[in-house]
């Protein structure tokens, strides 16, 4: 009976042994296949011939807007006055900078700051000689006509930091989008070009990526516009350049 029971006892310790062998059997070849398969879509898709292309295209617009920059630096023995005298001026700036026809919405403080005037001498601690208010708004001129007339309007009350004028469009994506589709007009062209030199044809677009920026006022067309404008600082607006880049992934057959 001793034999027997031991016999059972081992039969039974072996069997889940057993059980897994039989489950895990079958995994070998199946991994194989898996494999076996994703090998076949990878060399399907090594086996395609793709034709990545990138362009530019340009556009220049006249501007329609001007920013300027400008406001008031006072000085004063203490903080309070030098910010009190500075309010006093920068007040009928921004008064003088209405009157000129611009709105409440287009006139944004840009900066606005208090700081100690100190004095720096060899072998003596340094010394606070007086107080520096900054108050800098930044102005949206929309008749480029009146740029100049505001500019003289807010020096002419007390204006004395002008920081410069930026020119722009108010709604650029027109502008743009003409760019767009002249720089994928381009890149199509380029495509067909490779392809046919290669023997082969476009087949669809895999992905397109794009790029698009404004840069500075060019004075190519300033003198045409400084006729266009008031009596005053002469203000010359030139051309804004607006570009769009491309680049396009092309699958060939």
């Amino acid at each position: 009976m001793g034999g027997v029971e031991e016999f059972n006892m081992r039969t039974l310790a072996l069997a889940p042994f057993a059980a897994l062998a039989m489950f895990a059997a079958p995994v070998a070849p199946a991994v194989a296949q898996e494999g076996a398969m994703h090998g076949e879509r990878h060399m399907m898709t090594m086996q395609g011939t793709t034709l990545t292309v990138s362009a530019e295209a340009r556009t220049s617009e006249r501007p329609d807007i001007a920013t300027i920059n400008a406001g008031v630096v006072a000085e004063a023995p203490t903080a309070e006055a030098a910010l009190a005298e500075n309010a006093r001026r920068m007040n009928a700036v921004i008064a003088a900078i209405k009157r000129s026809g611009v709105a409440d919405r287009d006139i944004q403080t840009s900066q606005l700051s208090v700081q100690p005037q100190t004095v720096y001498a060899e072998n003596t601690p340094p010394r606070i000689t007086g107080y520096q208010a900054t108050n800098m708004v930044s102005v949206r001129v929309r008749n480029l006509a009146n740029v100049g007339k505001t500019v003289d309007a807010l020096v002419g009350q007390g204006g004395n930091q002008l920081n410069g004028i930026s020119f722009g469009l108010d709604n650029p994506d027109a502008a743009l989008d003409r760019a767009r589709v002249e720089a994928m007009k381009k890149v199509r062209a380029r495509a067909e070009l490779y392809a046919q030199a290669a023997g082969m044809t476009v087949d669809r677009i895999l992905s397109i990526q794009e790029g698009g920026f404004i840069t500075p006022p060019r004075p190519y067309a300033a003198m045409a516009m400084r006729a266009d404008l008031a009596e005053g600082t002469p203000v010359q607006a030139g051309e804004v350049d607006l570009t769009a880049n491309v680049t396009v992934v092309f699958a060939l057959k």
